[in-house]
């Protein structure tokens, strides 16, 4: 009997992955100045341990400024790079590929941890001026930003290069943009948000400049046999905002650069208050994915409430996405690839202290 697809190899350039099931990007807000600790090093480690191909770590920030909140990880040192490399080095020990997805969160930047309210973090009380395409903020509690100049864009892409030479010296092995969600990228794609009236502004071509931008600055500093992915918002579930239309073209672009090799398909996080989401349940957001695979000709991650084994096999096994990234079921049980090749019938090797995991 052959193996569920979703338990069968992937490789992308010069890297193969034992399965399907990646470990999505999941923020744990405890870092400090940063730094990743022993927290995420036990938090990624299970993770890779318990079966899961590819191991993200959460969204890495290319400045203190870019940073979601002060709890969240920074890639712009070299004490930054010394524990990104500890994170690799237990991800790979793992039997996973390490992934570090890179970022700037623009005008959502400054924001407190999520259990203390998630809101924007004043000035008084630590929090700092962020930056976007126009000085409009994210909410009502959020600091205005700082509207960028077109030669402070030059200086974040920049940094997107430094941090990618670190992640590549640290051991990463996949690299993924971080451009939805309503994070800095996102702002620029989005006509939600980007008001401006220069070159990055206007149609898509202005609007997806500073992503094209990144993404070769990226690469700059990436290797031709390493692959690259980009998380995109496929909608912004408002009127006026991008279509899955607009995100098909974006992923053609992105295709024909011959430097990507992975859509991430999520959706919305421009605004606060307007989206309008239809129905939230699983798989809610597969459509997308397949929508961008079939019409863009790349390959694509499938993302949102997929917590069943039957249904993330489902979604490659029919070819709707190539990989599935499991978040909240994987903070729930680190072995879910164990026990979702039980339940599919799947062989999964695990590292040599765990085998007899796989026996019982």
């Amino acid at each position: 009997m052959s193996s569920p697809k979703l338990f069968q190899p992937i490789t992308f350039r010069s890297v193969t992955a034992r399965n399907r099931i990646t470990v999505g990007p999941m923020c744990q807000y405890s870092a400090k100045d940063g730094l990743a600790d022993d927290w995420h090093v036990q938090h990624l480690g299970a993770r890779a341990m318990g079966g899961a191909g590819i191991v993200f770590t959460e969204a890495c920030h290319v400045s203190a400024i870019g940073r979601i909140t002060p709890g969240c990880l920074g890639l712009y040192t070299p004490e930054h790079q010394a524990m990104i490399q500890r994170l690799a080095a237990i991800i790979t020990y793992g039997g996973a590929v390490p992934g570090l997805q890179i970022a700037h969160a623009g005008r959502k930047a400054s924001s407190n941890v999520p259990w203390l309210g998630g809101k924007g973090l004043a000035l008084a009380d630590g929090g700092w001026v962020p930056v976007g395409p126009t000085a409009e903020p994210f909410g009502d509690s959020h600091t205005a930003p700082h509207a960028l100049s077109v030669a402070e864009i030059a200086g974040i892409t920049e940094q997107f290069a430094a941090s990618t030479r670190m992640a590549r010296e640290a051991g990463i092995k996949i690299i993924e943009i971080h451009g939805a969600h309503g994070y800095l990228i996102h702002s620029f794609l989005s006509p939600i948000s980007n008001k401006r009236n220069d070159a990055y502004g206007g149609d898509l071509d202005g609007r997806a400049r500073l992503l094209m931008e990144v993404l070769d600055a990226v690469r700059s500093e990436w290797p031709d046999d390493l692959p690259l992915f980009v998380r995109l918002s496929s909608v912004d579930w408002m009127e006026g905002g991008l279509t899955i239309d607009d995100t098909v073209e974006i992923a053609r672009r992105l295709k024909a650069t011959g430097k990507v090799d992975l859509i991430d398909c999520s959706s919305g996080g421009v605004a606060l208050s307007g989206p309008k989401i239809p129905s939230i349940h699983p798989g809610y957001q597969v459509p997308f994915a397949d929508a961008v695979r079939q019409r863009a000709g790349i390959a694509t991650g499938a993302v949102g409430m997929i917590t069943a084994p039957e249904h993330a096999d489902e979604i490659v096994a029919n070819n709707r996405a190539d990989l599935v990234f499991v978040a909240r079921a994987l903070l729930a049980d680190p072995a879910w690839p164990l026990r979702a090749a039980r339940q599919l019938g799947a062989q999964l090797d695990l590292v040599p202290q765990y085998r007899r995991a796989t026996l019982t």
